[in-house]
């Protein structure tokens, strides 16, 4: 269970330069979280795959970024939120190279491979809302032995 999330900012999505806006508000966010690098590029390539979606196929909408705790573990929640005409068959999108939109097909699968949690609830003709979850992870473990 998480703790009550200590902030929440929404940003829109409407346009091309909102998605550069929430991918340097996800970037700045991450890091000062203490995100490392490789956590900050995995979360903002999410969050502009999702935030694009939600322009794209949602009609637009908004970005809700929340700093969230977890027994003193810093994490980061998205949720992309539109009223667009939704997703007809869930399961379908979520395959590996399914696209409505000539791309590869990545998209949704492709987030979902670069967070902790990943939750779609879409409904045809109401929208879709899509939570993605980023919790900080340790410091690695120095390497023993020679290699």
């Amino acid at each position: 269970m998480h703790d009550p999330p200590s902030s929440a900012t929404r940003l829109p999505i409407g346009s091309d330069a909102d998605l550069a806006w929430v991918r340097r508000q996800v970037r700045q966010a991450a890091a000062r979280l203490g995100f490392g690098l490789v956590q900050q590029t995995k979360l903002v390539t999410a969050a502009s795959e999702l935030a694009r979606n939600t322009l794209v196929h949602g009609g637009g909408g908004y970005m809700e970024m929340t700093s969230l705790d977890e027994g003193g573990r810093p994490g980061l929640g998205l949720a992309f939120v539109d009223t667009g005409p939704g997703i007809r068959d869930v399961e379908e999108a979520m395959t590996d190279g399914f696209t409505t939109g000539g791309g590869l097909g990545m998209g949704l699968s492709g987030a979902k491979r670069l967070v902790e949690e990943f939750t779609l609830d879409s409904r045809p003709g109401q929208g879709t809302t899509i939570t993605v979850v980023a919790w900080l992870s340790g410091v690695p473990s120095p390497r023993t032995g020679t290699s």
